[in-house]
């Protein structure tokens, strides 16, 4: 079953980025270690294309309570990034990886 899970950064700005920054390679060997579950992952990005105010990930698990598992204990929200988080279960409706962009930032 997908889920989605949606992440907000804190308010204060300087302090998310703190934790980006000192959680970062914990975070990504995190979504390494959980490659064969994680559909697709990435950040929120502010209209300027640079600020980051969160992040989206889609995973592939077989109930919500291993998605909330899986978040949980994922670096960034363990490290207080998120002023909150929400779990959905998604169903896959239209699916055209062709047209995703081919640069990371959707350029």
């Amino acid at each position: 079953m997908l889920y989605i899970i949606y992440q907000e950064d804190q308010d204060d700005a300087s302090v998310a980025a703190g934790i980006r920054k000192e959680v970062k390679p914990q975070h990504l060997a995190y979504l390494d270690q959980h490659e064969s579950i994680l559909v697709l992952g990435g950040a929120m990005l502010a209209e300027d294309g640079a600020k980051r105010t969160g992040s989206v990930l889609i995973l592939n698990v077989p109930s919500l309570a291993d998605a909330e598992a899986f978040s949980q204990q994922e670096p960034f929200r363990r490290a207080g990034l998120f002023k909150s988080v929400k779990i959905s279960r998604m169903r896959r409706g239209q699916w055209n990886p062709g047209a995703a962009p081919q640069s990371a930032e959707g350029n």
